[in-house]
């Protein structure tokens, strides 16, 4: 897969880059993003970190702003791992509370009155930080939706089927509690070591990004 996966780094690295703040008109509405994260690199450059997309319509700037500006852990997997990471990396035992999701009303009344709030919003700010100051993203229109999951998945599972790039030592997600994340090098949990794309679906995809 190092090829493979050399193709599709060099192909991110071409597209606009985006760094927070960003311009939101310069992000199509909808499509796949590819995060990098400083200090991470591979096949001769920045190392991809974290590939996603989104599924409802028109939604990825939505979600683009969910995991760099909405301080809430429930609605962004990305925001609660490197939360995870932070938190598992200073042995805080707040961490047990960060698990915690309190999405529904059900999960709220069980579990509210062990939360010091107080202390989970100052984690939602050092989050924020590190995002912001950390990653930078490219992104591609893909307005078919089963083409966006198809394409997402693949991504996933050719970087993280290569042999040759992976994270380095100090890569705060050598920190997270999932395995996945520490032994994947991507923040991500899903989608790995699935299908990845072979030499001619690249070619295919290479042509698809270039329109």
């Amino acid at each position: 897969m190092s090829k493979e996966c050399e193709a599709i780094h060099v192909l991110a690295r071409n597209l606009e880059r985006h760094y927070f703040p960003f311009a939101e008109s310069h992000i199509p509405s909808n499509g796949i993003y590819i995060l990098f994260e400083k200090g991470e690199r591979g096949h001769g450059g920045e190392r991809i970190v974290r590939i996603g997309t989104h599924t409802g319509e028109d939604q990825l700037r939505s979600r683009l702003k969910q995991h760099f500006l909405n301080e809430n852990k429930d609605r962004s997997i990305f925001r609660k791992n490197i939360g995870r990471s932070l938190l598992k990396q200073s042995s805080d035992p707040f961490l047990e509370f960060w698990e915690l999701d309190l999405t529904t009303r059900k999960a709220k009344d069980k579990y509210s009155h062990l939360i010091d709030f107080e202390y989970q919003k100052s984690i939602e700010s050092r989050v924020s930080q590190y995002i912001q100051s950390n990653f930078s993203f490219c992104a591609f229109e893909v307005n078919d939706k089963a083409k966006r999951l198809e394409i997402e998945s693949k991504i996933i599972s050719t970087v993280s089927c290569c042999k040759e790039c992976g994270p380095s030592r100090s890569w705060l997600g050598c920190s997270s509690p999932k395995q996945k994340i520490a032994g994947s090098g991507l923040w991500l949990v899903n989608e790995l070591y699935k299908t990845p794309f072979d030499a001619s679906g690249i070619e295919g995809f290479s042509e698809f990004i270039k329109g």
